[in-house]
């Protein structure tokens, strides 16, 4: 559970809580990470996990970000980040890069960094725990902590990447953001201090600035390092000590301020427009101050009242969103750090179109509702066994955490001092603290948190529309503050069960066979339904559920496509069986279990997962999706308001332009194949045909195959089919999809669209597209060959030419409806650069087809490739793709033969034919995008 906590008297006021706990203890600590701190007062964390087996991970936490710049250094924290990678004093260059490469590991993927207002993180994720990659991953922390080498070439060369950065990232959202920093921040430094920085700077920065600030602010007693994984943790602390006591400490250190906020009296208001945004939002927030002291069961108290408060509230705007009234799309509360030295209580609003003031002050009569009257005991109640649920399913988990989740606790710890709990003895103080918990204390917390002061009212705005003004706002405020006429929250809603009034008549199993092949069962129901069950506890305490049935939308007519685009939208606003999506949540607390329901091309499905005690909530589900699934009209109407949100705000959107113009260049304008999402396409939605398209298409057990993968046993699981899957109802029609593919309109298309865009950017695609025989080989070369210009474009367009952020390459090759390869490049870029970025984008395809490839691009591609694999073999959800790819695609995909042998005999021959086979009077397109004239 995050932490967060608020400087003001709200211990004192918890009736009699926790008699038998001293709120003034410390949490209880979690012995599992070594932590230490060096002479030279580098901070290390160690922790041994083998979710992953014989790889680690590595990470050095920088307490350094762009708010500690100067004026003139704007975007110097976040040079540095990329510099990181760019040479080192035992890896110079790109040696960092290729060194981790050819150990299988992926910029972007395996090896990142980013850099925020207070903290600069790097990461090396998943590397081979051999004794000479462990010495790798230290020596690469080692270097980022003081060995960077800045050289003028390699600062240079990045100027241009980090400008094509920007650029990428600029678009109307961010303009709206970077209006609104003054008044989020109360125009303090964080205000001027966006990480990415201003590009002025980025472009003349001399370069003894970026080394003297590297200098003054990389320094020990500003880092901390983690290694996490596979390891001996003894061994690793011995080899720390080592190599990290020896880098010097900095002498006579700036001192590292923390940026305060000012308090505010009056609310603080700020607009923001952008012609590239057309939906208006609403962002309420009162601020609060941190501590970072050490923290107590008494923090820990504070934070579990102002997490449960923030969560009814959220219920219940999103009660009030489920309404086809409702004056706002979507609203949420929630607590939160904002910076070092503040947290805040925030209102999120997503309003209707032109009803911003009602969206306003339907929100604010809630939060004042609870003002007024608190919460309900049913609402606590509720909260209660949710809290426990997550406890209990966080300690049955606990050794299946991520890497990525071990480091969020370690970061928190280091930078904001939050306490790494033991979290079963975490969850015994909760307990506690649940027996005595009041409504009165959750209404006194509410109080405490929703104060006159500190107040910030964000809005975007919409040119033409009514927006919300500040005195619009504060007129809304006080008549909600002093609403006499408002009542408290009702909720009756207690004692069903997901499967109250409805009658099963049990089925059968009448088969049950082995298959040895992928340690498998195959149980034949009653209904004529299929059923294949694997038990795995890679993972402990997860249970994955598929059943798939092939037909999809090919079997749907023309007219009937439009509603099936948004069939699932519907179903998962509508609820299940008798309960509205408003009142299933209520049913389902305390249980982890959920379902989807997915119509594809080719096939429908529904998908689910559980935990092990509710697998036969999931069942439940999964019987109530055939037997009795709901869509309900209330929730039709609901859609039909969120689609008109959002085609609003699609009209002004660059990308959705852009993916709007490529289809239709592809595709045609009226192809019912390749709809494009706008109000013609809208106009053809029937609620009636999504009835009958869900009826048709999940109307048949018998035609589906059920695959249950995970920790549940094998006997626990059997009654539960013959209960709420031998019961569904059946047919004896067989269904198979059919192929509907088409051609593109043309078999060359070359084509430039011009766009009004507010920043002048251009954005590039290539497409090839052949028939190729689909085969596990070609399978792999048309991944190898996308993953080997990955590289190349990384090499030439980003780090050679500084004339893009990145490059995509992407490919596929599909075995239905038809066989065929896909190549598809796709790249931002100064409009200025576009001929010479295409130009190379064509050579490095042309080299590849000459067998110009180098033999390093692929052994770091096929190296990926079996390193992915042995990894993946450590979760639940490998074995679930080897059941399913065993039945559906008729292999063993754990057989050596059809993945590693293939791998490991892949050729730079085999990669330069299959390219030429690709090539080969292949369908092309290239549609470049570039800034209208304006």
């Amino acid at each position: 559970m995050k932490k967060f906590t608020i400087l003001f008297g709200l211990l004192c006021c918890f009736s009699l809580m926790a008699q038998n706990i001293n709120l003034s203890d410390p949490l209880p600590d979690n012995h599992k990470i070594k932590k230490g701190v060096l002479s030279n007062g580098m901070t290390y964390y160690i922790y041994h996990t083998d979710v992953t087996k014989n790889v680690a991970s590595y990470y050095i936490i920088q307490n350094v970000g762009s708010v500690l710049e100067d004026d003139d250094q704007q975007g110097l924290a976040h040079f540095l980040e990329h510099m990181a990678f760019n040479g080192t004093e035992n890896f110079t260059g790109k040696g960092i890069l290729n060194t981790l490469q050819t150990q299988g590991l992926v910029f972007g993927r395996d090896i990142n960094a980013y850099t925020d207002f207070d903290e600069t993180v790097y990461n090396v994720n998943n590397v081979p725990t051999t004794p000479e990659m462990i010495n790798t991953g230290l020596m690469i922390l080692k270097d980022w902590s003081n060995y960077l080498l800045l050289t003028d070439e390699e600062i240079d060369a990045e100027r241009g990447v980090i400008r094509e950065e920007w650029r990428t990232r600029q678009n109307g959202s961010m303009r709206i953001f970077q209006q609104s920093l003054s008044t989020t921040y109360n125009n303090s430094k964080y205000a001027e201090r966006l990480p990415i920085g201003q590009m002025d700077i980025v472009d003349n920065f001399e370069y003894k600035a970026l080394r003297d600030f590297y200098h003054d602010w990389y320094r020990t007693d500003l880092q901390a390092i983690a290694i996490i994984g596979d390891i001996d943790v003894d061994a690793i602390e011995k080899k720390i000590k080592t190599m990290f006591s020896e880098i010097p400490a900095v002498e006579n250190p700036i001192e590292r301020f923390v940026v305060q906020i000012d308090d505010n009296q009056e609310m603080l208001y700020h607009m923001a427009m952008d012609e590239e945004v057309s939906t208006a939002s609403i962002s309420f927030a009162i601020t609060h101050p941190k501590h970072l002291r050490d923290q107590t069961i008494g923090d820990l108290q504070e934070s579990l009242l102002i997490e449960m408060t923030t969560s009814m509230l959220t219920d219940r705007l999103s009660e009030i969103s489920q309404k086809p009234i409702a004056p706002f799309l979507n609203a949420r509360m929630g607590y939160g750090e904002l910076t070092r030295a503040k947290n805040q209580l925030f209102i999120s609003i997503s309003p209707k179109p032109e009803q911003q003031q009602e969206a306003f002050k339907s929100v604010m009569e809630e939060v004042n509702r609870a003002m007024k009257f608190g919460f309900t005991q049913a609402e606590l109640e509720r909260t209660k066994k949710q809290y426990a649920n997550y406890y209990e399913n966080q300690i049955s988990r606990e050794d299946d955490r991520s890497h990525g989740a071990i480091i969020n606790t370690i970061k928190s710890n280091y930078l904001d001092n939050e306490t790494i709990t033991d979290i079963a003895k975490e969850y015994e103080i909760i307990k506690e603290l649940f027996a005595s918990l009041t409504t009165d204390d959750l209404h006194h917390t509410i109080k405490k948190l929703y104060t006159q002061k500190n107040r910030i009212l964000s809005v975007t705005g919409v040119k033409g529309e009514n927006n919300l003004t500040k005195k619009q706002a504060e007129s809304i405020l006080h008549s909600t503050e002093k609403d006499s006429s408002l009542t408290a929250y009702e909720d009756n809603f207690a004692g069903k069960t997901l499967m109250t009034g409805v009658n099963v008549k049990k089925g059968k199993i009448v088969s049950e066979k082995r298959v040895d092949d992928i340690d498998a069962t195959i149980f034949k129901l009653s209904n004529g339904a299929t059923v294949y069950y694997k038990f795995a506890d890679k993972n402990k305490d997860d249970v994955q559920l598929i059943a798939t049935s092939y037909g999809g939308k090919s079997l749907l007519t023309d007219s009937e496509l439009p509603s099936s685009a948004l069939l699932r939208d519907l179903v998962q606003l509508s609820g299940l069986g008798d309960y509205s999506a408003t009142e299933l949540p209520k049913i389902l607390a305390g249980k982890t279990a959920q379902t989807q329901v997915r119509i594809s091309d080719l096939s429908e499905m529904i998908t689910g997962n559980a935990v092990s005690k509710d697998v036969e909530t999931l069942l439940q589900m999964l019987y109530l999706r055939f037997e009795k699934p709901r869509l309900d009209e209330d929730a039709y109407k609901v859609l039909q308001n969120n689609i008109t949100s959002f085609l609003t705000r699609r009209s002004k959107d660059i990308n959705a332009k852009m993916q709007d113009s490529v289809t239709t260049t592809l595709y045609g304008n009226n192809n019912p194949k390749h709809i494009i999402f706008n109000q013609a396409m809208i106009d053809k939605v029937d609620f009636t045909i999504m009835e009958n398209i869900y009826k048709s298409r999940f109307s048949n057990a018998a035609d589906f195959n059920f695959f249950i993968v995970g920790d549940v046993e094998k006997e626990v699981l059997k009654p539960l089919l013959e209960k709420y899957v031998a019961s569904i109802s059946s047919t004896n029609i067989k269904e198979n999809w059919k192929d509907n593919s088409d051609s593109w309109i043309n078999p060359a298309i070359d084509k430039n669209i011009s766009l009004r865009m507010e920043d002048p950017k251009a954005t590039v695609r290539i497409g090839y597209r052949n028939k190729v025989e689909y085969t596990l080989k070609n399978e792999l070369l048309v991944g190898t060959l996308a993953s080997i210009l990955q590289l190349r474009y990384t090499e030439t367009l980003r780090e050679q030419e500084g004339g893009t952020y990145g490059a995509s390459a992407r490919a596929s090759l599909s075995k239905r409806p038809i066989e065929e390869a896909n190549l598809q490049i796709s790249f931002d870029c100064d409009p200025n650069k576009v001929e010479q970025l295409v130009v190379i984008v064509h050579n490095e395809i042309e080299k590849v087809a000459k067998g110009e490839i180098q033999q390093s691009d692929l052994d770091k591609t096929l190296t990926n490739y079996i390193k992915a694999r042995k990894e993946q073999k450590d979760y639940n959800r490998y074995d679930m793709s080897w059941v399913t790819n065993y039945v559906l695609e008729g292999y063993d995909m754990n057989d050596p033969k059809n993945y590693e042998d293939i791998v490991n005999a892949i050729t730079a021959e085999d990669i330069q034919n299959f390219t030429n086979e690709l090539l080969e009077d292949a369908n092309t397109f290239e549609i470049i995008f570039e800034p209208l004239n304006q």
